[in-house]
C-alpha cells in the first residue's frame, strides 16, 4: 500500500476526530495577553489551562529583558550549533546559575523539553543496560526508551515494593550484560498532579546499585523552599543523580536543561546528537531564561501567591465533594463520572454558558468511565476566580448526574 494512501486510511487515533474538533476541542487559539483571562473566540474566559506557575509570561521585568534582548541580539545569533559556531557566554552563564540552584557539578542547556529528555535517554544507556521507569511516566520519556534497544521493566506508579521487585530482576540481569540501571521517574506527575516518591526511592540505592533520572519539568520553580524543585521538597537533591528541567512551565519560555556531575554532562555535550546537530537556542531565550532564573530565586511571593490560589482552589474542590485525587503539587485534576460524548457536552458547557477555560482528559489516558478536568492554577489567578470556578464546576458537577450531558447536545437545565 502507499504510504498516503494509508495515512488516508487512518488518520490516528486523535486525527479521527479532527473534522470535528479541530478548531475547539483541538488546536484551539488563546488570544491575548496571557494571563487568567484570555480570549477564545470573540469571548473573554478564565483560563486554567497554561502552566505559567508563578506568572512570570508577562512580567514586567521579564518583558523588559525579552524585548530588549531581541534588539541587542535578533533572533539569529548565535548562528549553528554550540559545538561549532552557536556557543556564548550567556550559554555558559545559564548552565553555571542551573548547576549552582540545583547544587549539581554542571548543566547542559537543551533546546526543548520533549527532545532533551528523548536524547538524554538514548545517551545514557546501551543494549546491556536497564532502565527502570514509573507506569505514569512522561510521554518524552516513553519514547525516550523506544529508542533503548536494552531491557526496560516498568512498575505501578508510586509503588514501591513493586519497584523493588523490578530492581531485583534489574539487578539479576546487569550482572549477566554487565550492564548499568537507571531508574527514571518524574518529580510531579503532571496529569494526576502527585509527587514522585524521591525520598523512598533514594533509599533504595543503599540496597540496590543504580542511578535516578528525574523529570521535574512541573517541579522546577514551584517545589521546594526556594523552587529548585521536588528533590529539593523532599531534601534528597544530593540522592539524585540526573535532574531534568524545562523552561516551559514555571519559566514560561522554551527550552530545558540536565543537570548532573561534570563527566556525565560533558559525556553528553559532546555526544547529544539532539544538540550537536541543531542551531543553538537564540541569545534572546537565553538572556530572558537568565532573567527568570533570578526571579525564582529571589522572589518567593511569586511562588507564595501560587500556592496561596493552589490552596483555596484544592482546597474548595474537597470541600465541595469533588475527587481530586492524591495531588500536592500545583497540577489540579478533577474526576467525574461519565463518557468520551459527555466530556465533549461540559466543555461545551464550561466554554459557552460559564465562560471558562480548562483542559479535558477522556479514555485512553484514564479508564472508559472517567471524565479527567485538568486545572492549572498560577499566581496571576485570584480568589474571585476561584469562587467562580468552584460554583461553576458545582453546577456541573449536578448536571452531570442528572443525565444533562447525554447525547450529541449540551442539555441546559
Amino acid at each position: 500500500m502507499d504510504i498516503f494512501d494509508k495515512i488516508q486510511a487512518s488518520e490516528g487515533p486523535l486525527g479521527q476526530y479532527r473534522k470535528d474538533a479541530h478548531g475547539y476541542f483541538t488546536f484551539p487559539k488563546l488570544e491575548g495577553e496571557i494571563g487568567a483571562r484570555m480570549t477564545f473566540k470573540g469571548r473573554e474566559m478564565l483560563v486554567w489551562s497554561l502552566n505559567n506557575y508563578i506568572g512570570l509570561a508577562n512580567h514586567p521585568e521579564v518583558r523588559k529583558v525579552d524585548g530588549e534582548a531581541a534588539v541587542r541580539w535578533g533572533l539569529g545569533y548565535p548562528m549553528g550549533a554550540r559545538m561549532m559556531s552557536g556557543q556564548t557566554a550567556l550559554h555558559e552563564e545559564l548552565e553555571r546559575r542551573l548547576a549552582g540552584f540545583e547544587k549539581k557539578e554542571d548543566a547542559y542547556l537543551l533546546n526543548y523539553g520533549y527532545q532533551g529528555m528523548i536524547s538524554v535517554i538514548d545517551n545514557l544507556v546501551n543494549r546491556h543496560d536497564i532502565i527502570v521507569y514509573d507506569a505514569e511516566c512522561h510521554a518524552c520519556i516513553v519514547d525516550g526508551m523506544r529508542m533503548h534497544v536494552g531491557k526496560r521493566f516498568v512498575y505501578a506508579h508510586n509503588d514501591m515494593d513493586n519497584l523493588e521487585k523490578q530492581l531485583m530482576r534489574a539487578t539479576r540481569l546487569s550482572q549477566e550484560s554487565g550492564g548499568g540501571i537507571l531508574v527514571i521517574t518524574e518529580g510531579v506527575f503532571g496529569m494526576s498532579g502527585d509527587l514522585g516518591k524521591l525520598d523512598e526511592i533514594v533509599k533504595l540505592k543503599n540496597k540496590y546499585a543504580f542511578r535516578i533520572l528525574v523529570d521535574d519539568a512541573h517541579g522546577f520553580g514551584t517545589m521546594g523552599k526556594s523552587g529548585a524543585g521536588t528533590s529539593e521538597h523532599f531534601g534528597v537533591m544530593d540522592g539524585i543523580d540526573l535532574y531534568f528541567g524545562t523552561f516551559a512551565k514555571a519559566m514560561a519560555g522554551i527550552g530545558g536543561f540536565v543537570a548532573g556531575p561534570e563527566i556525565v554532562i560533558n559525556y553528553l555535550r559532546y555526544n547529544m546528537r539532539s544538540q550537536i546537530f541543531a542551531k543553538s537556542l537564540p541569545a534572546p531565550m537565553v538572556e530572558g531564561a537568565l532573567k527568570r532564573l533570578e526571579l525564582i530565586q529571589t522572589h518567593p511571593e511569586l511562588r507564595e501567591k501560587l500556592w496561596a490560589v493552589v490552596h483555596a482552589l484544592q482546597n474548595g474542590l474537597r470541600e465541595k465533594g469533588f475527587d481530586i485525587g492524591k495531588t500536592n503539587s500545583p497540577v489540579t485534576p478533577i474526576y467525574m463520572k461519565g463518557q468520551v460524548p459527555e466530556a465533549t457536552n461540559v466543555i461545551l458547557d464550561l466554554r459557552e454558558h460559564y465562560n471558562i477555560f480548562c483542559s479535558v482528559v477522556v479514555y485512553p489516558v484514564v479508564p472508559r468511565d472517567v471524565i479527567m478536568f485538568r486545572l492549572i492554577p498560577t499566581a496571576v489567578h485570584t480568589q474571585d476566580d476561584v469562587e467562580r470556578t468552584l460554583n461553576a464546576f458545582a453546577e456541573i458537577k449536578e448536571k452531570l448526574a442528572a443525565g444533562k450531558y447525554v447525547g450529541d447536545k449540551v442539555r441546559m437545565a
